[in-house]
């Protein structure tokens, strides 16, 4: 129990050093709440864990903890390893579309984690001059310009045909972002026309968009992996472990 108490000392630590370094980020939500509560529970067992305080709580309180726990553990491991299954995801060449999903504008331009996604979309364009695109998303309450809108003018600032590029603006989450492009696709396309479609997002992210996607069309769809900066990646995937369960039943296992 000695070396436990120091093991949930340290992870106390780690968490609340990494909560501020999230919050410092500015990025306008309260994900770094989750690391507040992740200190606070190690922190209730640094406690626990010395002079057989554990021992002392009633035994039905106990395993009631163990199990709770153990759900927990599992959720995060099934949906760590489905987003692990699409990280490094390349596209295939030559899609009809690619569909950048839409993340937060700033005053001055797309935030860095919307620039990760459209700076791959740019390589992606460049490599497949055939390929148009699709970038989704509406305007928050916090940006000045549609996510749609911001998307395209970074694009076109680096060089990619204006006329390759078209603005969604409607959607205001992962799945209005996929619904509402598909139907954009599906009117210029036509009904009968099978398409090949990419979606373009960061890693952590892909899985979600792509099945997303396959559940909401018979098209061709695969994922394009997007960078994410290493040491903000435990949020991202903790915060996605949420948009997966919210939109389990919208995907395609």
């Amino acid at each position: 129990m000695k070396y436990m108490k120091i093991v949930f000392f340290i992870l106390l630590i780690g968490c609340l050093i990494y909560s501020v370094s999230i919050y410092m980020v500015g990025s306008g939500t309260f994900s770094f709440m989750i690391w507040i509560a992740a200190a606070a529970f190690f922190g209730l067992a640094f406690f626990f864990s010395g002079n057989g305080r554990w021992l002392k709580v009633p035994v039905a309180l106990r395993k009631t903890s163990y199990c709770l726990m153990t759900v927990v553990l599992v959720i995060l491991i099934t949906c760590f390893a489905a987003m692990a299954s699409h990280f490094w995801d390349k596209g295939e060449k030559d899609l009809d579309y690619i569909v950048v999903l839409g993340a937060q504008m700033r005053d001055y331009g797309p935030s860095i984690i919307f620039k990760y996604r459209l700076d791959a979309a740019y390589t992606y364009l460049s490599e497949n001059p055939d390929t148009l695109c699709i970038v989704s998303g509406g305007q928050g309450a916090n940006e000045s310009i549609s996510e749609g809108d911001g998307g395209k003018e970074y694009l076109v600032s680096r060089g990619i045909a204006s006329d390759r590029i078209i603005a969604e603006t409607k959607a205001l989450d992962t799945n209005e972002n996929v619904r509402y492009s598909l139907d954009i696709m599906r009117q210029a396309a036509g009904s009968d026309k099978q398409l090949k479609i990419g979606i373009v997002t960061n890693n952590f992210h892909v899985f979600r968009g792509v099945h997303l996607a396959k559940k909401l069309t018979d098209d061709e769809v695969c994922g394009i992996a997007a960078y994410t900066f290493p040491w903000y990646l435990p949020n991202n995937m903790v915060r996605e472990c949420f948009g997966l369960i919210r939109d389990f039943s919208k995907m395609e296992w």
